[in-house]
């Protein structure tokens, strides 16, 4: 539904460099703080909590835009929307009771426009790109997200410029070239892409969004947090299970969650963040099991799992801080657990998985039977985009309609 017409109150106050708490103004361009790190939209909370009600949070229509107090765009005209929904909550009650386990529930971010979670964080980077006047946008990509960018920058009027992994989905690579983007294969990871962005940007005029090195995308993923906290009527579930590349949506819960607390909305009680990633792509989980602060590069990063594939996040420091802050751990899957898991929830849920949201329900698997997650703990597993846009298994079986059928070999 589109509400652009509303009056939208803004209560951004300033950005926030995320280590060193140095401010910088709002309502101008920005990219990394001085320190080369990320920046956090601040907010007046107190105002906020005076301008709005639940009561009267429940009565807005159920997509994106019903946050508007807690989100950055100051005026209606600049909101660019494919109509965000909220997303729907699935329960796993067959699972739940072969396992043995506590409420599990998928949330599944493949409802979104073009597919995949990565429209919350696009269509808020894009509308605030939109805002203070870019024109051209570039992004590198595992695939989601520079089709999300694609159709809310192109909606916007911008030109888009997309760089990805040689392998990158052929579904990704066509919806994004489809939507109107200039798009290139680059025979590297995501950080290969990332490092063509960063270095065309003087000869181009492009803007770089990638992931937190502008303070946007944070904002669209945070939206994911508030809404589950309304779908749990502000109770919070126990443990959330998170496929981890770049964590923008990790940060983003960990963020929803202490503003809602600040407005006396939720009390101090925190899911705890659990950052999954794949055994062949796993730096946070290293950096967390070794107590550091900071991951190091991942060397011949690989997995089928191509959007956990980041050998190296920005903001690195800011997802282990919201697993430890919340009393969360991480840790790492492989490839075959992940693929088994994508074909369990189907068979047994009919809830189509992308390979990282499969990555999510592996992971839930091997620490219920560790016993790092109880059986008494509620659990919400992050689909994060449609199950549709990848690979599934061939039908090789035909029947011939002139031929007799045996019907009782089909059974």
């Amino acid at each position: 539904m589109d509400n652009t017409n509303e009056e939208r109150p803004t209560f951004v106050t300033h950005l926030e460099c995320s280590m060193t708490g140095e401010r910088y103004e709002a309502d101008v361009l920005q990219g990394l703080s001085r320190d080369g790190r990320p920046l956090l939209v601040r907010y007046d909370l107190e105002g906020l909590a005076s301008a709005l009600t639940k009561e009267e949070l429940a009565k807005r229509p159920e997509d994106l835009w019903r946050y508007r107090e807690f989100l950055p765009v100051r005026k209606a005209e600049n909101i660019v929307t494919l109509g965000e929904p909220r997303t729907p909550l699935q329960s796993a009650p067959r699972i739940q009771k072969t396992l043995g386990g506590g409420p599990l529930f998928v949330k599944d971010e493949g409802r979104l426009p073009t597919g995949s979670f990565k429209a919350r964080g696009l269509a808020l980077a894009v509308s605030m790109a939109k805002e203070l006047g870019l024109k051209k946008l570039a992004i590198p990509t595992n695939g989601n997200a520079g089709a999300a960018m694609a159709a809310y920058a192109r909606r916007a009027g911008m030109e888009v410029f997309v760089f990805c992994p040689e392998d990158t989905p052929e579904t990704n690579l066509r919806e994004i070239a489809m939507q109107g983007a200039k798009v290139w294969r680059v025979n590297g990871l995501i950080t290969d892409c990332g490092k063509i962005v960063r270095e065309g940007v003087e000869a181009t005029g492009w803007f770089d969004l990638s992931t937190l090195k502008e303070p946007y995308r944070i904002e669209g993923k945070k939206t994911m947090g508030l809404e589950l906290a309304e779908q749990f009527e502000w109770e919070l579930p126990d443990v959330i299970f998170y496929p981890t590349g770049g964590g923008t949506g990790l940060i983003g819960m960990v963020k929803a969650f202490e503003e809602l607390e600040a407005i006396g909305w939720i009390g101090p009680k925190r899911p705890r963040m659990v950052a999954v990633q794949a055994t062949g792509c796993a730096p946070i989980v290293k950096a967390w099991e070794e107590g550091t602060e900071h991951a190091e590069l991942w060397e011949n990063a690989h997995t089928m799992a191509a959007g956990i594939r980041v050998p190296a996040a920005v903001g690195d420091f800011l997802i282990l801080r919201g697993v430890r802050t919340t009393n969360g751990f991480a840790t790492a899957v492989d490839d075959e657990s992940i693929e088994a898991a994508r074909t369990e929830m189907a068979e047994q849920e009919g809830i189509l998985l992308c390979p990282e949201g499969a990555a999510t329900y592996a992971a839930y698997k091997k620490e219920l039977a560790s016993g790092r997650v109880s059986a008494e703990e509620s659990v919400v597993l992050f689909n994060c985009a449609t199950g549709l846009k990848y690979d599934m298994p061939p039908v090789t079986a035909a029947l011939d309609r002139h031929q007799s059928i045996d019907y009782a070999a089909m059974i």
